[in-house]
This record gives structure tokens, C-alpha cells and sequence, in this order.
């Protein structure tokens, strides 16, 4: 590990730790500068939850609630995750969630931190990072929330839209389930919320059996 930047192609890889364990990664990520990204934001926000975790849940980054805090999904899509994971009898305190970037990327507007997407090279360049939680936790199934995690496992052609909700191959022959990320269900139209919620739960449910 080391506290300069990174090469313009490397990535986060250099940054890794030599063992794996979730502390050892937390610690190690929180010195990463394998992008531009760190320059900008409060923290690393690394993934949490349980080690040995059937489920694991990849967003696509720290929001400004997260930023702040160190935690992810804490902030309002955090609390449409966790009413997801309720309707669909699922105990957040048994899975594992983290993001597919782990800096908050985020442009101002008057006082306000407003969440940009980030780019492909950012995820892939935080990609080690997911890789080396995935490999630690062994979960039996990988719940791909929005288009920037789909993309993060699945490939840059890979549509949220057209592959929700069924058991997917992933990485290693995983079990996977595509959804959409919390935040789309914010954006939607209110009368289209509850409807919106109770399919996002649909789909974590399917998760949910194929983990059993």
C-alpha cells in the first residue's frame, strides 16, 4: 500500500492490502487514490455489514449523507433500501451493502452537494475494491442496485432495464439479481412511489430465495 497517487492506469489495485480480511480492506481503502475522486471528497466510505453475509448489495456511491457520515446508504435512498429489505423480510443486519465507487463525487450548486454520476474509468478503477469484498464476504447472492453497479459486474452493455429482477450468472458462476438503485425511487413521481417500492421489494425477494 501507499499514500501517492496512483498511475492514469492503475487503479485502486496498488492500494490493496497484502491480506483480505474486510478490516484489513476498510483500513487500506481509506488511503486510496487509485483516482481524482478522494481530492474532493469528506472520506472513503467503505461497505458494511455482516462477513459471512448470504446477500451483498452494490449501489453506485457514496451520496452526501455518506460522505459526511463514513457509512453507506444512511441518507434518504438508504432509508428507501431499508424498506425494500423490510417488505421483502429481509434483515439489513444480515447482508452486506457497499457501492461500486467508494468516494463521493458531487458538483455544488449554491450551498447544496449534488451527486454526479461517476465515470467508467472511475468504476473501474475502484473495481479491486469490489472485487476483494466480494472475494472476502462469499456471499450467495449479488443484488446489482442501478445502471453503474450492472455495469461495475456485469459489463458496460449490461441493462438494468432488461435483466430486473431474474437470477442472473455473475462473476464466478454467483447467483445475481439486477434492480434499480433506491435514489430512482426518490426521483419518480409520488404517485408512482408505492408501486415503484413494492416491485424494488419484488426483486430483492427474488434475491432472497436464491440465496436460501
Amino acid at each position: 500500500m501507499r499514500d501517492s497517487a496512483a498511475a492514469p492506469d492503475e487503479g485502486a489495485a496498488p492500494f490493496l492490502p497484502p491480506r483480505s480480511t474486510l478490516a484489513d480492506l476498510d483500513r487500506a481503502a481509506q488511503a486510496c487514490r487509485g483516482c481524482d475522486l478522494w481530492v474532493r471528497a469528506t472520506q472513503t466510505v467503505f461497505g458494511e455489514g455482516s462477513p459471512g453475509a448470504d446477500m451483498f448489495l452494490i449501489g453506485e456511491a457514496p451520496g452526501d449523507h455518506e460522505d459526511r457520515e463514513g457509512h453507506p446508504f444512511i441518507g434518504p435512498a438508504g432509508r428507501i433500501l431499508d424498506q425494500g429489505l423490510a417488505m421483502a423480510g429481509i434483515d439489513r443486519g444480515r447482508t452486506y451493502v457497499t457501492n461500486a465507487v467508494k468516494h463521493f463525487k458531487w458538483e455544488e450548486r449554491g450551498k447544496r452537494r449534488i451527486h454526479q454520476r461517476p465515470s467508467r474509468w472511475e468504476v473501474v478503477a475502484c473495481g479491486p475494491w469490489l472485487a476483494a469484498e466480494l472475494d472476502a464476504v462469499q456471499p450467495r447472492v449479488v443484488v446489482l442496485m442501478g445502471a453503474v453497479a450492472g455495469s461495475a459486474v456485469m459489463g458496460p452493455d449490461f441493462r438494468v432495464t432488461r435483466e430486473r429482477g431474474r437470477v442472473l450468472e455473475g462473476p464466478d458462476g454467483r447467483p445475481t439479481v439486477a434492480t434499480v438503485h433506491p435514489s430512482s425511487i426518490l426521483r419518480g413521481r409520488p404517485d408512482d412511489r408505492e408501486r415503484a417500492l413494492r416491485a424494488f421489494a419484488d426483486d430483492l425477494a427474488v434475491a432472497a430465495r436464491a440465496a436460501a
